[in-house]
Parts: C-alpha cells; sequence; structure tokens
C-alpha cells in the first residue's frame, strides 16, 4: 500500500473513531486501558497511537499519515479528544500526569525505572508521541511533555544522552 493511499488514511482514522481495530485486532479504547506491563512488551501499537507521515522501521505495516487525515484530526474535537486520551495513557506509563502542564506524578520514580535509561527505546517513543501530537494539533500538550522533558534531562543527564534529548528538542 503507497503512501497516502486512501485505505491507509481511513484506517487510522477509522481507528481513532473506535470503528476499527489495528492490524493486529486491538481497538485504541482496548489499547488506552492496558497494564503498563503490557505497554512495556508489546512494540507494535505506538505506531498507530501516534502515527507519523513517514513509515515505521520497527512497524513498516503501520498506516502513516497523509495531509487529509491531518486535516481531519485538527478538524475534529472528538479525534483530538481520542489523542489526548492516548497521551495521558503513555503519561501514566512513563509517571507524569497533565494537569495544567506535564508534570512528575506520585509514581514518578516507580516508573522513571522503566524508561529512564541510557539508550531506552521508550527515549523512541516520546520522539515519536512528540511529532505526532505537533503534527495532530495538539502543539500545547507537546510543548508541555518537551518542557517537563527538559526538566528530567537537566537532572537525569546520566540517563538521557545529549543526542536523545536534541531529538526531542526537533519533535
Amino acid at each position: 500500500m503507497a503512501v497516502g493511499d486512501s485505505q491507509e488514511m481511513s484506517a487510522i482514522l477509522r481507528f481513532y473513531e473506535g470503528r476499527a481495530p489495528d492490524d493486529r485486532g486491538r481497538y485504541l479504547a482496548e489499547i488506552q486501558q492496558w497494564p503498563d506491563e503490557r505497554l512495556e512488551s508489546v512494540h507494535d501499537f505506538i505506531q498507530w497511537m501516534f502515527p507519523l507521515r513517514e513509515r515505521s522501521g520497527a512497524n513498516p505495516g503501520a498506516p502513516t499519515l497523509d495531509q487529509k487525515t491531518i486535516d481531519e484530526f485538527r478538524a475534529r474535537p472528538e479525534l483530538q479528544d481520542n489523542l489526548r486520551a492516548s497521551f495521558c495513557r503513555m503519561l501514566r506509563f512513563y509517571g507524569l500526569e497533565l494537569e495544567e502542564d506535564v508534570r512528575r506524578g506520585a509514581n514518578f520514580e516507580e516508573r522513571a525505572g522503566n524508561w529512564l535509561s541510557p539508550w531506552n527505546h521508550n527515549h523512541l517513543r516520546i520522539t515519536r508521541i512528540l511529532k505526532s501530537l505537533r503534527i495532530l494539533g495538539l502543539e500545547k500538550e507537546a510543548s508541555l511533555f518537551f518542557n517537563c522533558l527538559a526538566q528530567i534531562y537537566a537532572t537525569h543527564r546520566d540517563r538521557i544522552s545529549t543526542g536523545t534529548f536534541q531529538y526531542w528538542r526537533k519533535a
């Protein structure tokens, strides 16, 4: 299927509308309810929850965004709400929370042990989340997330590489 193909575009929309599963038969609401252990051990959901324009090397079968899909996300509050719910779920996974800003949650230290280590695959997930939020219209949430990550980086430079932080900044 070519990037930008109308079937591919509609797959993301249908998934985010809750009308269709991903390529593994999982619905968005189901994934959002997964326990943290499953979010950590399964590696092919993040490309559906936070789609990008470019194809994923880790999950090349996942659909990609085209301009029509991006426009739909930006225009439809229910899609924005579902994306925000996905974002909040991943924040909880990382031990963070969204209130007025993104900040460390009560379980940050416990959850940080899962992702706050050099070269952790969750650093790539975070880059994807930041990019997807910006592309799909949640720029404010992406900025709040980055600001929180910058504070974490300032106190944990031994656990987050400078290169990783630069990817987050560019996202």
